[in-house]
């Protein structure tokens, strides 16, 4: 199949992180206001459709710009040298964008004031170290299934995050630019501006570490 060109390409990532973003917002809006103040039960109705609209937006939008929508992911195909630079620049730019758009659309479909500034905290050091190991996870799903099962990255990387929303202090956001835009929410799925950034390193950690464990994963296989 012919590679698209940067701009198809950017639209591709706009479109999904803000489908993303608009998911896990709405989502999360919806499965509070339905779960009678049962925090487990508003989870799951957050972590299910999250699952499931990542295996949809890898699966539509992968062969065209590769499915990242997370700088983190953009990241480590930066340093893999499968994406350049200046790519990679405008590929986080329009995925901070997109996902301000997701976010703001979900409010609008829930009648919720379209600019929001989280309340919600998210922070210490389980948490941080939580969305290390979150994306460290995510990251080395991506990798290690793209050379043993390509076809099934979007199968895999969406039962991931069902996973991680559960196995994690911190409920795996393991995307920076997922991060910055719910911290423009203050519904069930936000997060304070204030402790977005230490989580967004934490997740830059996790990602570059997840790449060196991959490569020399992958270096160890015997030629014939």
């Amino acid at each position: 199949m012919p590679e698209y060109d940067l701009k198809h390409r950017l639209v591709a990532e706009f479109i999904g992180t803000a489908f993303l973003l608009a998911t896990v917002v709405g989502s999360g809006i919806m499965a509070e206001n339905l779960a009678g103040g049962n925090v487990a039960i508003a989870l799951l109705g957050n972590t299910i459709p999250t699952g499931a609209i990542l295996v949809v937006l890898i699966t539509m939008l992968g062969p065209i710009s590769g499915a990242h929508f997370n700088p983190a992911v953009t990241l480590v195909f930066t340093l893999s040298k499968d994406i350049t630079k200046p790519q990679a620049t405008a590929y986080v730019l329009v995925q901070i964008a997109g996902g301000l758009v997701g976010v703001a659309a979900a409010h609008l479909m829930f009648d919720e004031t379209l600019i929001q500034f989280s309340q919600k905290v998210r922070t210490g050091p389980p948490q941080w170290f939580a969305e290390g190991v979150a994306t460290f996870g995510l990251v080395f799903t991506i990798f290690i299934t793209l050379r043993a099962h390509a076809n099934a990255v979007a199968m895999s990387v969406g039962l991931y995050i069902t996973a991680a929303y559960w196995f994690t202090a911190s409920t795996s956001f393991a995307n920076p630019a997922v991060t910055i835009a719910r911290s423009f929410s203050n519904t069930f799925a936000g997060i304070r501006p204030l402790d977005a950034p230490l989580f967004i390193v934490a997740q830059l950690i996790g990602a570059v570490i997840a790449l060196y464990v991959s490569l020399w994963l992958l270096s160890g296989k015997k030629r014939a």
